[in-house]
């Protein structure tokens, strides 16, 4: 999608309206705004922070619209939510069924996703060979990303 903020806006919009149109599900003002924000962030945020940046535009917002916008977002696959910093970040390539993996910078706050097949064969062999059935499948790791680890950030 290119690195340009407005662009990468305007394309993440225009998807995630397309795939709602698609199924038959509303994107509200609301959730309109809740993804904007996580979008614009282009990083991390919890849903208070979510709320503070909604209550720029709807001053009497309060947490539970958040919460069900948020629910609405996962449930289409326009955002992720990062079980460890629990927060929720938009989605790279929403509407593609896909199984994420997340790097997160714990210097800078940065949060990679990628999409590496052979992760998410090699993880389903294991689950297979445990006979383990998951409720969801989530891999979160944390470290250094390169630009903090070569400026020799704490």
């Amino acid at each position: 999608m290119g690195t340009d903020p407005v662009r990468r806006r305007s394309a993440l919009l225009a998807q995630a309206d397309a795939l709602c149109r698609r199924r038959g599900v509303r994107m509200t003002e609301q959730r309109r705004r809740v993804f904007e924000i996580l979008s614009d962030l282009g990083r991390p945020a919890g849903a208070y922070e979510v709320l503070d940046y909604l209550r720029r535009a709807v001053p009497g917002a309060a947490p539970p619209t958040v919460y069900r916008a948020l629910e609405f977002l996962l449930a289409q696959g326009l955002v992720h939510r990062l079980e460890s910093l629990n927060a929720y970040v938009s989605c790279h390539h929403p509407g593609a069924p896909h199984r994420s993996q997340f790097l997160i910078c714990r210097a800078c706050g940065e949060v990679r996703e990628l999409e590496d097949g052979a992760v998410d064969l090699s993880l389903g062999a294991l689950l297979a060979a445990e006979r383990f059935t998951p409720e969801r499948r989530i891999v979160e790791v944390t470290g250094r990303c390169a630009r903090c680890g070569q400026a020799g950030e704490p």
